[in-house]
């Protein structure tokens, strides 16, 4: 780990609403069903890359943080669907839900399929069981990501509309992690893996995002640990989980046997000082004295910008070296 501020994601304000938490001032919110997918594209040698993309400084949850194409469940994700890949009993026993809940798995399933169709531009559907769509940049493509994102169109219209099946088998569930309580806005969130398909290509289709990039996992997560990256635990986390694979076909191959138990942070006030640690994840607890951010994580100022002004990080108008094009060597 370098001796410089690495890119944690810490806003200010956790410390008072951690010990409010803890004195019994805050009733923590209910977290919201949600769904993130690492796309994943070959770049011949050094591994794949994967698509990420930089939210606005201007947004409330994690503004200027390095994030992947995800978001909430939308409540008609339920609706049924022509459906490709594993059933969804089989979801629902990978996802950890209960017997009877089907649809609820299908909902996270469908998120994950919608949101990177709406985020990216890039959609894991096609004709028929074994298709796939080469390309959605048509300007009809358009006006219906539009209206999914609006919530005027239902992912389940717009599959039925178009003749598509939703492909299932294209995803890899990865990681499942929960919003610390003590944060206003909560996600229990899957990660899921998936690679680019054939004839498409990803842009920045998100209303959210001022920056998107392809980047081998290994150079992301040394853009972290170098100050340049703001992230949050999740997401710095499953880059890492993903730097011994040598293709997007040996990820999604592992990601059978990927655990799903969910992660939850666990903040404890003792006396003046408060742990913050999240549980199998040593690297991103916090010893945080009263009124102070701990030495070695992320300033107020690193918090507001995923870069800082100084001679060894590149400033927010001198982006670190990653592309929107051909992965960095």
């Amino acid at each position: 780990m370098s001796s410089t501020p690495n890119g944690q994601w810490y806003p200010p304000e956790w410390p008072d609403r951690i010990r409010a938490l803890a004195q019994g001032e805050l009733t923590p919110a209910a977290p919201r069903r949600a769904a993130t997918v690492l796309l994943l594209r070959d770049t011949g040698t050094g591994g794949p890359a994967v698509h990420m993309l930089r939210r606005r400084a201007s947004m409330a949850f994690a503004g200027g943080a390095y994030a992947y194409p995800g978001g909430s469940v939308d409540a008609r994700d339920e609706r049924p669907v022509a459906w490709a890949g594993p059933s969804r009993a089989e979801w629902a026993a990978r996802l950890g839900f209960g017997a009877g809940e089907e649809a609820a798995a299908q909902a996270v399933v469908c998120a994950a399929v919608r949101e990177t169709f709406e985020e990216a531009g890039v959609l894991l559907a096609g004709a028929s069981a074994d298709t796939v769509v080469a390309d959605t940049t048509g300007d009809d493509w358009e006006a219906d990501r539009a209206a999914l994102v609006a919530r005027e169109l239902s992912f389940a219209d717009f599959l039925d509309r178009r003749g598509l099946v939703l492909r299932s088998d294209l995803l890899g569930a990865w990681a499942r992690w929960i919003t610390p309580e003590f944060e206003p806005r909560r996600y229990d969130t899957w990660f899921f893996v998936a690679a680019l398909p054939a004839g498409q290509r990803c842009r920045n289709a998100s209303t959210e995002a001022d920056r998107t990039v392809w980047i081998r996992p290994a150079e992301a997560a040394a853009g972290y640990d170098r100050g340049e990256l703001l992230m949050m635990p999740p997401t710095i986390s499953t880059l890492r989980s993903l730097e011994p694979y040598g293709s997007a076909t040996e990820a999604l191959a592992a990601a059978g046997g990927r655990g799903l138990s969910p992660v939850l942070a666990r903040a404890e006030v003792r006396g003046g000082e408060i742990v913050l640690s999240w549980p199998g994840h040593d690297e991103f607890t916090k010893h945080i004295a009263s009124g102070h951010i701990a030495s070695g994580h992320a300033d107020p100022e690193h918090i507001a910008s995923a870069e800082r002004p100084d001679a060894s990080v590149p400033s927010r108008t001198t982006p670190p070296p990653m592309t929107t094009g051909e992965p960095t060597a």
